[in-house]
């Protein structure tokens, strides 16, 4: 059993997996860096699930090409990279455990690709506004995170927020964005 507090880095670029984590509450952010400082949230690992980066360079004996942050605090149990090795050679239902959500995982990386190549970034940010909200209505980051989260700059996010703004449909205080029309944000994030 792994307890880790928010804020922690579980893994970086270069770095050599050692262990599977299974996460049992908490949430882990994995995200990637560019050269010039530029970053996207590749996706979130969530109580119940594993990081299907992790499960890839175990299984291809690699290091990490990207970041896993704690978002929250993380109680998770660790498999060791041989227990990992002999259950993937072993167990059924642990390999299937594995490739299932590394197809899961892969579909949703060929979405993220396609919305920041394709989306409008107002339907982009709309959706990932609510999505972050989590129903309570108020949403805790600044406009260089949002920027990170969508794959983009902050000057575009920034924008996109004033003119939600001048629309009344959200409220904008430091580090906090506060969804005053989350009706209005739904809309806009449908698919056309």
């Amino acid at each position: 059993m792994m307890h880790v507090a928010r804020g922690t880095v579980l893994f970086a670029p270069g770095m050599e997996p050692v262990n599977l984590l299974l996460l049992l509450e908490g949430t882990v952010r994995v995200q990637q860096s560019s050269d010039s400082g530029r970053e996207i949230v590749l996706y979130r690992v969530e109580a119940g699930e594993s990081c299907v980066l992790t499960s890839a360079c175990l299984l291809a004996q690699e290091d990490y090409a990207a970041e896993g942050v704690a978002e929250t605090d993380v109680t998770a149990v660790a498999i060791p990279r041989a227990t990992f090795d002999d259950l993937v050679g072993r167990s059924r239902q642990f390999r299937d455990f594995v490739f299932q959500a590394y197809a899961r995982r892969m579909t949703d990386l060929f979405r993220v690709i396609d919305e920041v190549a394709f989306g409008r970034i107002d339907a982009r940010l709309a959706e990932r506004l609510l999505a972050l909200a989590r129903g309570t209505g108020a949403v805790q980051a600044t406009h260089q995170q949002l920027a990170a989260e969508l794959g983009t700059a902050r000057e575009v996010v920034s924008r996109q927020l004033t003119e939600f703004q001048r629309r009344g449909w959200i409220g904008q205080s430091r580090g906090l964005v506060t969804l005053s029309d989350p009706q209005a944000l739904a809309a806009v994030a449908a698919p056309v």
